[in-house]
């Protein structure tokens, strides 16, 4: 990635409002600023638009909606803003957690209105670290659903979508401020737009095997579970301009990946009353904890893996993913009549597996805590038939990057923010801080999502 510094920028095209991504940042602040009346223009560089948002759940945390209203549903900004600073630890800038939970409620919202996209509350269990329910999702709980209703409200606002289209060099002046961008064709071609206003929505720097090795080595062989183009091209310009980054070992991380079928397993068949056990049959953490915090400890297993136990309770409330329906469909989730049953289909000692069993049953019965500090509860209790999945950690995202503003302008070395340079989703900071352990499920929309319907309007002012 390229940085080229010149006092005037002579262009083939310019825009009021460039955006440099078209997944749900990107494409929600293409939105966000078409609303307002300012011609805007997405560049994607793959030639279908998907991002690590059609690898996702796809599901929106957000605060205060007239669908959680709708269920009964008591929340708002402040109370979600205090379980994101109780998830992180309060590591991260307070100022822009609580502007992403204040907007959280709007952004949905707006592309429930504008997009038609048909969010409803994810009912049943409540995801780790959220105070009450609040993940929004399209019916089948798939990112790619969500892209698949982004998509088309581009193209009904006619907001030119240019792919296979690669950003490789940002032409900027001596003071900061961007002039435009240079585009490479698949034929070689080049072509340079300027804009008053350009926004990173262009991912964070999973797929760069160098960038996670400096910055999350716990991470580093992971499986990764992300969009293969984020690079960190955001970064690399970030570093180029002067910006401050933030938070760069901060991801996203996941320990319940059905392997080798490589299909998420939705953690609420651990936060329900499931457990993970490794080769020898036995537990090794805290399984209501949190799903990203936990890849680092199934992947510290023996071969990196886990057996994920629940029961059919559980199962039912999972089957409303569509990822999980996939997983039994391929024989990834296995029934088993009892411990022996469940030992003998994933080569564990039976003695041992039974052992770990019967003491999560006895917990459960009473009400009781771990030495891992969990609680068990006799409305979780599990019982045979069992189900169960043999699971891996990954890396989903990362979740440092350019450090920002509230109103999502990219901030210097100084903390002034750059005149017109605009940051959302992986490329900037998220609020999960330095931490996977600070990831509270849902971080990575609610950058992407928040931060685009930010982007967007303060861009649109911008321009």
């Amino acid at each position: 990635m390229n940085l080229l510094r010149v006092g005037e920028f002579d262009a083939d095209a310019e825009t009021d409002v460039l955006v440099v991504g078209a997944g749900a940042a990107g494409l929600t602040a293409a939105l966000s600023a078409h609303a307002m009346g300012v011609e805007t223009l997405l560049l994607e560089r793959d030639d279908t638009p998907t991002g690590s948002t059609s690898l996702s759940s796809g599901l929106v945390p957000a605060a205060g909606t007239r669908f959680q209203h709708a269920l009964g549903i008591d929340d708002d900004g402040e109370t979600f803003f205090a379980d994101i600073i109780a998830k992180n630890g309060d590591q991260t800038d307070a100022a822009r957690a609580r502007r992403l939970a204040e907007v959280s409620a709007e952004a949905v919202e707006f592309l429930a209105d504008a997009a038609d996209v048909p969010f409803s509350v994810v009912e049943g269990f409540t995801y780790p670290g959220h105070s009450v329910l609040r993940m929004h999702g399209t019916p089948q709980r798939t990112g790619a659903e969500l892209m698949g209703h982004l998509l088309p409200a581009t193209e009904r606002a006619a907001i030119p979508l240019v792919t296979s289209a690669c950003v490789v060099t940002l032409a900027a002046n001596g003071a900061g401020r961007i002039l435009g961008v240079e585009v490479e064709r698949p034929d070689g071609g080049r072509e340079r737009i300027a804009c008053q206003a350009l926004i990173l929505a262009c991912g964070g720097f999973g797929a760069n095997a160098g960038r996670v090795r400096a910055h999350i080595p716990s991470m580093t062989e992971a499986l990764y579970f992300g969009h293969p183009g984020h690079r960190g091209d955001a970064v690399a310009w970030g570093e180029a301009l002067g910006a401050r980054l933030a938070d760069l070992a901060g991801h996203q991380g996941h320990g319940s990946v059905a392997h080798p079928h490589g299909i998420l397993i939705t953690w609420a068949a651990m936060s329900e009353g499931g457990i993970q056990v490794n080769h020898d049959g036995i537990r090794f953490a805290d399984e209501s904890h949190g799903y990203s915090e936990h890849a680092a400890a199934v992947l510290a297993q023996p071969g990196g893996e886990a057996i994920a136990i629940f029961d059919a309770r559980i199962a039912g409330i999972a089957r409303q993913f569509e990822d999980f329906r996939n997983a039994e469909a391929l024989g990834a989730v296995r029934v088993a009549a009892d411990a022996a049953a469940i030992a003998s289909l994933f080569a564990l000692p039976e003695a041992a597996l039974s052992e770990t069993l019967a003491e999560v049953d006895a917990l459960a019965v009473r009400g009781g805590r771990d030495a891992f500090g969990r609680t068990f509860s006799p409305r979780q209790r599990l019982t045979p038939p069992y189900l169960a999945v043999r699971v891996t950690g990954a890396l989903f995202h990362t979740q440092g990057g350019l450090d920002t503003d509230p109103d999502a302008r990219v901030l210097g070395a100084d903390l002034r923010p750059l005149p017109n340079l605009f940051a959302a989703g992986g490329a900037a900071r998220g609020v999960s801080g330095p931490h996977a352990d600070g990831y509270l499920s849902g971080n990575g929309l609610l950058s992407a999502v928040g931060l685009g319907r930010i982007a967007g309007l303060a861009a649109g002012k911008r321009a």
